[in-house]
């Protein structure tokens, strides 16, 4: 929801991780597991509070959400429904096109949606609703790319994230999904309120880091569990 790394692997595989950064006044995230979903076979974690997900995997797509588009925007309720049902509706959908060329987006709050597509070859659809206006982009699947949440973090800080990233790839040319897990938790410059793993005075933090992985027909998805320091692991063909 606040933070996604995509790393390309060797014959079409990558590795994507997700850190969500959530009041702890929210309700604790359901764990991922199996859901039917329009008829779809789906592994993802639930919101309790809204009943959506920020990311979900299915044997075609793995789709991420995280808040806002380009910048922080003013939040004007009430909306249609929460953004974590974008991700429920998606599968809706046989592909990103008819998604994105059928789905009502009006009245629903700013977000950025990234929809990797892991069918006969890999592709990366980034969708950006602004409040108005969609705008689609397609990502570089063969190269590294990395997001964060505009309501929470600043250009400056969007662009920081960045040069570390860039920075853990020189240092780790031979990376493994734990070696991405471990960045995940502990990369940054030591400052708590932007850390990739962040704790904004006990109020605000890092919940959870959820990690996908393909390598070639089997994905498995990963959930670490940061306020019980719970970790979950799914294999699936």
């Amino acid at each position: 929801m606040c933070v996604l790394t995509f790393l390309p692997s060797a014959n079409s595989g990558y590795i994507l991780t997700n850190n969500r950064d959530e009041s702890l006044d929210r309700p604790k995230a359901i764990p991922p597991k199996k859901y039917l979903i329009h008829g779809t076979q789906v592994i993802c974690p639930k919101d309790t509070h809204a009943g959506g997900t920020w990311m979900a995997t299915s044997d075609d797509f793995t789709v991420c959400l995280l808040n806002g588009a380009f910048e922080n925007h003013i939040h004007t309720p009430p909306y249609r429904q929460s953004r974590g049902q974008v991700i429920l509706d998606f599968f809706k959908f046989d592909t990103i096109d008819d998604f994105v060329s059928n789905y009502s987006f009006e009245n629903i709050q700013n977000f950025t949606l990234v929809i990797i597509e892991h069918k006969e070859s890999l592709k990366i659809c980034e969708l950006r609703w602004d409040g108005s206006q969609l705008y689609s982009t397609t990502k570089n699947p063969q190269e590294a790319h990395i997001w964060s949440s505009a309501t929470l973090y600043s250009q400056e800080i969007r662009t920081e994230r960045e040069h570390w990233f860039a920075d853990f790839r020189v240092q780790n040319p031979n990376f493994t999904p734990e070696l991405i897990m471990e960045f995940h938790q502990h990369g940054g410059a030591g400052d708590a309120r932007t850390d990739m793993r962040i704790n904004r005075d006990g109020e605000f933090i890092t919940q959870c880091i959820l990690q996908v992985v393909k390598q070639h027909q089997y994905l498995s998805f990963s959930f670490l569990d940061l306020l019980s320091e719970q970790e979950l692991l799914y294999r699936v063909l």
